[in-house]
């Protein structure tokens, strides 16, 4: 048996869409959402996302901008979450990126420990990504590049 971890990996990336997401420019990406979403849902160390009645989270906003899409997860670890992002479908979107979303100066993904158990809102996934956007990473708030631990208390 093993025991649970106390903290897991919460993140959320944000992304400014080049087109209305009914767009043509678009269809790739929104019919990409449902079997990408799918592959997370059944990836080793999946948690939680965030998601409406449709399965998706296009229909939320953060940081009160109308254009600004979020996606919000938890996964077990760093390991879990880069192995998903960096394989089969979603990676073949995340290359394609720079066709759906504009190019944004600061950081659009940030990643932090939460208690084992808990759902962040995106009222705290704003505040983290603004925190890492203001002071760079820190265990508060990280990026893939800079990593932290979990805490150990």
């Amino acid at each position: 048996m093993t025991d649970s971890p106390a903290y897991e990996l919460a993140q959320v990336n944000v992304g400014r869409l080049q087109a209305p997401l009914d767009s043509a420019q678009l269809k790739d990406f929104t019919e990409g959402l449902e079997p990408v979403n799918a592959v997370a849902d059944q990836s080793d160390g999946f948690v939680w996302r965030l998601q409406d009645e449709s399965g998706d989270a296009t229909g939320f906003r953060i940081l009160g901008d109308p254009e600004l899409l979020i996606n919000l997860s938890v996964w077990r670890d760093i390991d879990a979450l880069t192995a998903f992002m960096y394989s089969g479908r979603h990676r073949e979107l995340l290359k394609r990126r720079r066709e759906f979303f504009h190019r944004l100066e600061e950081a659009v993904t940030a990643l932090w420990w939460v208690p084992a158990g808990h759902r962040p809102t995106i009222e705290e996934a704003g505040e983290r990504l603004v925190r890492l956007r203001e002071q760079g990473p820190t265990a508060y708030a990280f990026s893939l590049r800079t990593t932290f631990p979990p805490p150990t208390h």
